[in-house]
């Protein structure tokens, strides 16, 4: 008889994550859309990856003779999660970039072609076979979050002339770029975390690309000239969204380990019909036919993948490319 542990707890980390993307989104958006509260959201986002850094790094050292020796042991057998935080901050100036050349709408219908980068980097990379069941449920998901969030943005305007259609390009490559970097970044972390086993936990990871994401914030404020933060306009609900982040990323790591990528991708897209209701049910936001579609499509197309009773392959995962190797530790998160 299967050990129900490993399903549990699959269960229970997807859960607590649509949970967390459902909190954080109504958050930001009564924080931001009703109460107009003009904080810093970038300073929000350091914050919370100074506070998922802390906590992380706190359990690492616990039970440690010496914690100093522990950390620093840590920053030395990190080569893999520095190139995970150069993945990551590459993927957010890609964004940046993306969004000077192309209307929101296009650029959000475009970010939901992760649901099938991520399971297609899942399969070259970590070796995962997914059935033709499995396949046709992650285009349906895709088909609609791009509903949904077509709706929910409006249609975008079209280029006007020939250096505007130009720019249009550029940033619809770079979009495009960040959405494939987005499903290898997705894969590899998921790799790395189950490739570790004992090795290093979850924590030990998270804080190894906590340090690394929080210098290369630093580096790029350095080099745009900007000041310290001013913490101007600071809040309650604010705090409450540093929290609700740092868990987040800690969650990602935990869904990794547990589930994978692609389950993540679904409870990700499962928060979003979540929350699109939950706005219209408490905020009183409008809720479009193509919205609802949307949804619908969503929530058959997440049933339809998890419903799918084809067995996985036993060799999977055990096969992987070649990764860097890492210091032992004992104990698991």
């Amino acid at each position: 008889m299967d050990d129900p542990k490993p399903a549990t707890a699959r269960i229970a980390v997807l859960a607590a994550m649509l949970f967390q993307n459902v909190a954080y989104t109504l958050l930001r958006r009564y924080s931001q859309g009703v109460l107009h509260e003009n904080y810093s959201y970038a300073e929000v986002l350091v914050l919370a990856e100074v506070a998922k850094t802390a906590v992380a790094g706190a359990v690492a050292c616990r039970g440690e003779a010496n914690p100093l020796a522990t950390l620093a042991a840590l920053v030395r057998d990190s080569r893999q999660m520095l190139f995970l935080a150069i993945v990551y901050a590459t993927m957010n100036l890609l964004s940046f970039a993306a969004l000077r050349r192309v209307d929101a709408s296009t650029f959000t219908v475009c970010a939901q072609l992760k649901i099938l980068s991520t399971a297609g980097c899942s399969a070259v990379f970590l070796r995962r076979a997914l059935s033709p069941a499995k396949w046709r449920a992650l285009a349906s998901l895709t088909v609609g979050a791009i509903l949904v969030s077509r709706s929910a943005l409006g249609g975008g305007g079209a280029a006007e002339d020939a250096g505007d259609r130009r720019v249009a390009v550029v940033g619809l490559a770079a979009v495009l770029t960040e959405v494939t970097l987005s499903g290898f970044a997705s894969a590899y972390f998921e790799g790395v975390i189950k490739a570790s086993g004992k090795r290093l936990t979850i924590f030990d990871r998270n804080f190894q690309l906590g340090l690394h994401s929080l210098l290369l914030y630093g580096a790029v404020i350095a080099v745009e000239g900007g000041g310290p933060p001013s913490f101007r306009g600071f809040s309650p609900a604010a705090g409450a969204l540093v929290a609700l982040g740092a868990a987040g990323g800690l969650l990602v790591a935990l869904t990794l380990k547990y589930a994978d990528a692609i389950l993540k991708t679904l409870a990700t897209a499962g928060g979003v019909v979540v929350s699109i209701a939950l706005e219209a049910l408490l905020l009183g936001a409008p809720l479009s036919a193509g919205t609802a579609l949307g949804a619908a499509v969503v929530v058959i197309a997440i049933f339809d993948y998890a419903l799918d009773a084809t067995p996985k392959r036993e060799d999977e995962l055990e096969d992987l490319p070649p990764l860097l190797d890492a210091p032992t530790r004992d104990g698991d998160a």
